[in-house]
């Protein structure tokens, strides 16, 4: 028990610093995260983009559709920082039982190494900074996902086949952290030394059961079925200085963003800190050789795969595989992102770094070295990170659009915002989850002076109305029309588009406008959807009942 209480004491530690003053909005009015991708608002609502029936691909459920009904109870920002707290401190623990089991020790060392490796990293600073709050809830999952599979393959009953349920279902939250999480689990119940059909088949039933939310939304509205191929070189994985793209991703950094990183990435010390890294990690090699575990084996091999492949992805060939596939394959968009998928090495780095320290004296250097490696992932990463307060206007807008039946269409134009009281640094547009009526976005994405263009057609045709100074056709179902006055963008001539609408609220930052004559747009069939969200839900639900259940027996015998 003392030792479970200081691996999660120590790795609390850790998550707390990096996540630093963005905690604040654990606090009553505590304010919101509004960075890049990560957005926040006081209440959510179960849209049908929500449940992803919009015409963009389903790439945020069911984390919206849970943020949406776990909002109506808790303020969101204070629901996702929450979230993402747990997560953090889960990798570390997860990281912590990951080495108990497979390093077979019980000694505090190893596993303190392996909690800061977990925590302390560049994956982990560049996804705060891009705002992937729900993508780092299925990393967090992987080293539990680990155990749960090798639990798997030594004994299938009621209680294993739980575990990785939950593990999945926690990693579901979106479709990568789900198939990053498959694809470790399949990985480590396929390595040689025990049975293997039966427990595979439990892993792909599971994969299949809990990506129902999103893969039956893809199958019945068709979204997603082909993507921007101009997103491949956009999204591709990015050299840092000093470091070829496999040394960036061997470090796990690298992300395509090269502004949503850590200052010291953008230096000499980003070669620096990827080689203290990577030298711990290298003590450890012939510790881990020693043991010849098939697992081991599994969960590095696929580590290093992942290197590897998002590395050959980001060459004039794999570029070129990629945009066909982005053109060609249902869904491809899906791996546009090939950084992300390092996470699969995260597992494998732990366990080489944790089988470097032998003695408390290592552990304690092996420590300093990796947050060394790293040092403004403190404090909300160098400051990056923290809470934003909404002006009132946002508050009067949503009361007065209430849930409607005919959708917003917002300005200026794209998916992208600059505030004011959020900072110089562009937001995703926060009227999707603060209004309880659907708002139309065509999902364009501006990225390296580019604009890779989203699924949104009928938003598009509207946005282009109001941008040539025509007011949205009635026939469209827009009935509303949003202008966020205090963005930066693109706004035309929507002055001309505005005197056709009747005005609605005018406020200093958002100014409300409603269409006269708007048809209501027919409902979306929801059955499927809600059916699919439930069963991802009651799943794992289930599976964590099962675990807790058989915890609590185990301890008590």
């Amino acid at each position: 028990m003392r030792a479970r209480v200081g691996l999660l004491v120590w790795s609390v530690l850790p998550a707390t610093i990096a996540l630093g003053p963005l905690l604040g909005a654990l606090l009553p009015g505590g304010g919101h995260l509004l960075l890049r991708d990560g957005v926040t608002t006081p209440r959510s609502h179960l849209t049908d983009s929500a449940l992803g029936l919009g015409e963009g691909a389903a790439r945020a459920v069911p984390q919206d559709a849970v943020v949406a009904v776990a909002s109506s109870v808790i303020d969101g920002g204070a629901l996702v920082v929450g979230i993402l707290l747990l997560a953090l401190t889960g990798a570390g623990v997860g990281a912590g039982v990951l080495i108990a089991r497979l390093l077979d020790t019980t000694a505090a060392a190893p596993r303190m190494v392996a909690a800061t490796v977990a925590i302390w990293n560049p994956y982990v600073a560049e996804r705060l900074l891009q705002g992937h709050w729900s993508l780092l809830v299925g990393y967090a999952a992987l080293p539990w996902t680990v155990v749960a599979a090798a639990a798997l393959r030594r004994e299938i009953g009621p209680r294993s086949v739980a575990a990785i349920v939950l593990c999945l279902g926690i990693a579901g939250l979106t479709p990568t952290g789900l198939l990053m999480n498959a694809l470790l689990a399949v990985a480590v119940v396929l390595a040689p030394g025990a049975p293997r059909r039966l427990a595979t088949g439990i892993v792909l039933s599971a994969t299949a059961l809990l990506s129902a939310p999103w893969s039956v939304a893809a199958l019945t509205s068709g979204a997603g079925a082909a993507s921007d191929p101009a997103g491949v070189a956009a999204f591709a994985a990015r050299a840092e200085p000093g470091l070829g793209t496999v040394g960036s991703l061997a470090g796990l950094g690298g992300i395509w963003n090269g502004d949503a990183v850590p200052s010291s990435r953008t230096t000499w010390w980003a070669l620096v800190g990827t080689a203290l890294l990577l030298v711990v990690a290298a003590a450890g090699v012939p510790a881990l050789w020693r043991r010849r575990s098939p697992v081991i084996v599994a969960v590095t091999g696929l580590g290093l795969l992942a290197v590897l492949v998002a590395a050959l992805a980001a060459t004039p060939l794999g570029l070129d595989v990629g945009r066909w596939a982005a053109e060609s394959v249902p869904g491809a968009g899906l791996l546009r992102d090939g950084q992300k998928w390092v996470a699969l090495w995260m597992p494998g780095l732990v366990l080489a770094t944790a089988a470097a320290a032998s003695s408390a004296v290592r552990a304690g250097v092996a420590s300093l070295l990796v947050v060394a490696a790293l040092p403004d992932l403190a404090w909300g990463v160098g400051g990056a990170l923290r809470p934003v307060q909404y002006p009132d206007d946002w508050t009067r807008v949503a009361a007065t659009i209430g849930a409607s039946e005919r959708d917003v269409a917002v300005l200026p134009s794209g998916t992208f915002r600059v505030f004011p009281f959020s900072g110089d640094v562009p937001v995703l547009d926060p009227a999707p989850r603060w209004l309880a009526a659907d708002v139309l976005q065509t999902g364009d994405l501006p990225v390296g002076g580019q604009v890779v263009a989203g699924e949104g057609e009928r938003a598009r045709e509207v946005e282009d109305q109001l941008l040539a100074g025509r007011a949205p056709d009635p026939s469209l179902g827009v009935g509303w029309v949003l202008i966020e006055a205090t963005s930066r963008g693109e706004f035309g001539r929507v002055d001309e588009s505005l005197g056709a609408l009747d005005a609605v609220h005018a406020g200093p930052d958002l100014l409300l406008y409603r269409v006269p004559d708007a048809v209501t747009p027919p409902p979306a069939d929801r059955t499927a959807a809600v059916a699919t969200h439930l069963l991802w839900a009651g799943l794992t639900l289930a599976a964590g009942a099962i675990v807790a259940a058989g915890t609590v027996r185990s301890r008590r015998r």
